[in-house]
């Protein structure tokens, strides 16, 4: 059995302004530091072997916080698939304010869909089909392995590695929302399936930055 820890990075500047990021490379403000550190003190129990990050700072950050945190030196291994899913022409700019142009329901499927286009972007689905074959070869044998593992990264990119952890479907991924800071923590049988999922840190304003 071995661990798959996915956390969510803390919060950044663009997250405290309400903007998307995207591939933008903000670093975390204060109050994200004091995120990753809380949540460090719920993982503990657990000792990592590898730890993989995407190559933005917020995510790696979050990492090193974390890491210094429980007193475990582990390389951070920085990969572009796991990065943040482009925004494209929105990037930066502020979802509250194009909420407003766009209605309730087309900012929903924009936002939390699973195949809405973005000129100059990526859907969530671009995402899963970057990611996932990166995950299957490069973290999925070590876990078969037994070997417990750290991943950090953005609000996107893990929920199209829930999708593929919980399969969880097409419609429902719209509703799954990981707050700055959270952990989702996953045990994993030598068949790479989970046999079970707790969520540490849960951040109350999850799916409202």
């Amino acid at each position: 059995m071995s661990y798959l820890v996915l956390v969510r990075h803390g919060l950044s500047d663009y997250n405290k302004q309400g903007l998307w990021t995207g591939w933008d490379n903000p670093p975390l403000v204060p109050e994200g530091l004091t995120q990753a550190e809380k949540t460090a003190q719920k993982l503990k129990d657990i000792n990592f072997d590898y730890a993989y990050s995407s190559d933005q700072i917020r995510s790696v950050q979050t990492l090193e916080e974390i890491l210094k945190t429980i007193g475990q030196n582990v390389l951070i291994n920085q990969n572009e698939h796991l990065r943040e899913r482009n925004y494209g022409i929105y990037t930066k700019r502020n979802k509250w304010e194009i909420k407003k142009e766009l209605g309730d329901e087309e900012f929903q499927k924009l936002r939390r869909g699973w195949d809405y286009p973005i000129p100059e972007g990526e859907s969530l689905k671009q995402v899963y089909e970057r990611e996932i074959p990166y995950f299957k070869s490069e973290i999925l044998p070590k876990l078969k392995e037994g070997k417990n593992i750290l991943i950090g990264s953005s609000g996107n990119a893990l929920r199209a590695l829930a999708k593929d952890l919980e399969n969880i479907s097409e419609n429902q991924i719209a509703t799954l929302e990981i707050g700055t800071g959270e952990a989702y923590v996953y045990d994993i049988n030598s068949e790479g399936k989970v046999v079970s999922k707790e969520v540490r840190g849960k951040n109350p304003l999850a799916g409202k930055v």
